[in-house]
Order: structure tokens, then C-alpha cells, then sequence
């Protein structure tokens, strides 16, 4: 019988970050999206962020002048040894996700708010596990894995949508 890999999540909420309708949701909720991300152990952080501190951190570690929808910091171990054979879980890292983009974008793409938090927090959780977006293939993969755990919360494909007027 094969167990359930372990995955623990961590929810921070910075002061600034935590309104409605993002606060509304339950953190054992957040915790089953993570999880259904990960075939393997993982140790996962999401901070859930304001503009300023969104926009710090892009700055700051993208050189990017602007807060931006979600950040990924997979944990980097050289030389350690991590996985089923060591007390390490194969994947750590922290995930940033500023609720103020995220509304904002909800609004701009005709999307539901919580949905579209459920996407970009799948989304954090494959870049933890490596997955990219640089080229059109690695994003068809991405977006397909996307689409397949989103799906098992009855969530619609986030690359389907129309623009509301």
C-alpha cells in the first residue's frame, strides 16, 4: 500500500495582505491545492503579501521594478541529500503571492477571485518542483499540469477565459 507523500504547509498572512475575498478563504483549503501539487514531500511557505512587499521582493531578487502575481524561492541544497532517503523532504521552498495582483487581475480577465488564487498558487507549487515557462513547450507541460490539478477542484481551465467589459 502506497502512503500519501508528505507535505507540510505553512500560511503566513502579512497584515497588509489579509482582506477579502483572499482572508475568506480556508487555510485548509490553500493546504489541499499545495498538496495535490506534490507526488513527493514537500515543506511549503505561502506568504501572502501586499503591493509593497511584492513589489520588494520582485525587486529585490527579479530586479523587477513592480509587485508581481506570485514569487517562487525553491529551497537550493547542494550537496545535501533530500528525499525518501534522508529526513529532508524532496521540495522546499517559499511561495509569495501578493493578493492585490492577483484581485486585480481577477477583475481585469474576467476571473473569479479564489479561483484564480488556486491557479497561481498550483503555479508557485510546480515552479518549486522545477516546472518552467521559458519556451513554448515547457509552458503546454506547465499549463497542462496546471489544468489537471485545477481540475480536481472543479476549477475551469485559467487559460480559457474572456475578458469581461
Amino acid at each position: 500500500m502506497t502512503t500519501a507523500p508528505r507535505v507540510h504547509v505553512a500560511i503566513q498572512w502579512a497584515m497588509e495582505a489579509d482582506h477579502p475575498p483572499f482572508s475568506e478563504v480556508k487555510n485548509v483549503q490553500i493546504r489541499r491545492w499545495v498538496r495535490a501539487c506534490f507526488a513527493d514531500s514537500a515543506e511549503i511557505t505561502i506568504r501572502f503579501v501586499g503591493v509593497d512587499e511584492g513589489r520588494s521582493l520582485n525587486s529585490d531578487f527579479r530586479g523587477k521594478e513592480y509587485a508581481t502575481n506570485v514569487l517562487t524561492f525553491p529551497m537550493d541544497m547542494p550537496g545535501m541529500l533530500v528525499g525518501r532517503d534522508s529526513s529532508l523532504p524532496e521540495f522546499m521552498a517559499d511561495i509569495v503571492i501578493c493578493t492585490d495582483v492577483i484581485a486585480k487581475e481577477a477583475i481585469e480577465q474576467g476571473k473569479d477571485p479564489i479561483a484564480h488564487l488556486a491557479h497561481l498558487i498550483v503555479h508557485g507549487c510546480l515552479h518549486a518542483q522545477g516546472y518552467v515557462h521559458e519556451t513554448d513547450g515547457q509552458a503546454r507541460v506547465m499549463e497542462g499540469r496546471e489544468v489537471e490539478i485545477l481540475k480536481r477542484f472543479k476549477i475551469a481551465n485559467p487559460y480559457e477565459f474572456e475578458k469581461t467589459e
